[in-house]
């Protein structure tokens, strides 16, 4: 099950330097200075194979002024669309009639949420504690976000709460996450794929404004289509709708096997489109451009598609492209195919020795460069798992090795495995020297031969 977690509380309380704890990234600004974050800001949280998406947002306070009544309602639509909220509190102050108000509407709106006491670290004496008893809240964790005092209590609850929900199955079969922006005709594609008219189709951009599962078989073989909202630019700062619309297709895209990304065919490939796929294309599931409506397109126009600069790019070349018609139906069963092998390829092991096989083929076809008057030397590869396919390749340097000789084993390994469409990532270790650090130690009988050679040598000299 894939989560979303909502950081709430009145400014300056530490809501930024919490996210950036447990994101381990300095994505969210901090300062001193209240009411620094104005919009809301979001990672991951990943413990173990566990993984959910933090949302950090602005100060909830009293300030009548419109740009803070904005800020407090884009945290409160993050509070309503999350799993789980963290409300966080100046545990170093008494509580304020703010953090009195903000409890009392998390109360009102049914939604499960952990109490925070923040600077616990501080020598300053408070109230915080009675205050928030006196409030019948008994279960909280005192925590400095500062100094990561009390965090690791604190995942460990969140993964607690979290494992114990997640009983919900949904039926089993490989997920393909239909993704694109607005009006791509996702929801008409689907309909026509499962002969159903399971979605609602409009010429209105954003008719589907949530994820929706629709399982259907195929081959003897259980699939579920995972239809998402199109995803807007500039989705960070809209309203609720269309960003809360992009954190649920990022749901799908977590929990699918493949993704099918599809392009208005009319329109061709966009920035908006090489954003979204670079950002799905880090989540290491395997990816599969579909060119729909491309029924609307004479000869001479398809040609011209492919002829564009975005499509010709380094970064879209080794993702497999297919021609699609959601309402002709054209290039479905192709289709059809290529996410079934798509979903094979991506969970498939690799042996050490087929790995080394192929890298010793490389390297004898195109010898790595010396690095720094050094020879470098690729001495083994192993594999390191699946989403992305990961292999781990060790040799004598690993920050030295240049990058278009890691680009050629790429594409190299790519080619071979026949890996298009696959996200591949390659990590270079260095490896440790077996004999560093230790000492050769003499017996007394080469202790006596080495003083015998070494008079032999002074009396030469």
């Amino acid at each position: 099950m894939f989560t979303s977690i909502a950081i709430i509380g009145r400014p300056n309380v530490g809501k930024s330097t919490l996210f950036n704890k447990l994101t381990k990234t300095r994505e969210a600004i901090v300062s001193d200075f209240p009411g620094l974050t104005k919009d809301r800001n979001y990672g991951y949280l990943k413990l173990g194979s566990f993984k959910s998406m933090i949302i950090d947002t602005g100060g909830i306070g009293k300030d009548s002024s419109s740009l803070s009544q904005n800020i407090s309602d884009q945290a409160w639509i993050a509070a309503h669309e999350s799993n789980l909220i963290l409300f966080l509190i100046d545990g170093s102050e008494n509580l304020s009639s703010e953090d009195f108000e903000i409890l009392s509407r998390l109360r009102k709106i049914n939604k499960p949420f952990l109490t925070l006491l923040n600077k616990s670290d501080k020598s300053s004496k408070s109230d915080a504690i009675d205050d928030i008893t006196s409030k019948g809240i008994t279960e909280y964790l005192e925590i400095s976000a500062e100094h990561s005092r009390g965090l690791d209590i604190l995942k460990k609850s969140l993964l607690d709460k979290f494992l114990e929900k997640d009983t919900e199955t949904i039926k089993d079969g490989k997920k393909i996450a239909v993704l694109g922006r607005p009006n791509a005709g996702k929801s008409t594609f689907i309909n026509n794929f499962i002969k159903q008219d399971r979605l609602i189709v409009s010429e209105i951009a954003g008719t589907t404004i949530d994820a929706i599962r629709i399982p259907f078989s195929a081959n003897k073989e259980d699939f579920i289509f995972i239809d998402t909202a199109g995803i807007r630019k500039g989705y960070k700062q809209n309203h609720k709708v269309e960003f809360f619309s992009y954190v649920r297709a990022m749901h799908a895209v977590e929990e699918s096997d493949v993704i099918l990304f599809l392009v208005d065919s009319e329109e061709g490939i966009v920035d908006q489109d090489l954003k979204l796929i670079n950002m799905i294309a880090e989540q290491g599931k395997p990816i599969l451009i579909g060119f729909n409506k491309i029924d609307l397109l004479n000869k001479k126009e398809r040609l011209a598609m492919y002829e564009t600069k975005r499509l010709r790019s380094n970064f879209l070349k080794d993702f497999i492209k297919i021609e699609v018609s959601g309402i002709k139906g054209t290039g479905v069963k192709k289709l059809f195919r290529i996410l079934n092998s798509l979903i094979k390829k991506s969970q498939k092991n690799y042996s050490t020795s087929i790995l080394n096989k192929h890298l010793k083929d490389f390297i004898e076809r195109s010898s790595p460069p010396s690095s720094g008057g050094r020879q470098l030397k690729l001495r083994y590869i192993h594999f390191g798992g699946i989403l992305p396919t990961t292999f781990i390749i060790h040799s004598n340097q690993d920050k030295k090795i240049p990058a278009n000789y890691k680009k050629y084993l790429e594409n190299s390994f790519r080619d071979e495995l026949g890996l298009n469409s696959i996200q591949l990532k390659i990590i270079y270790r260095k490896s440790e020297n077996p004999f560093e650090g230790k000492v050769n130690k003499l017996t007394e009988r080469q202790i006596k031969k080495k003083k015998r050679l070494m008079k032999h040598v002074k009396t030469n000299k």
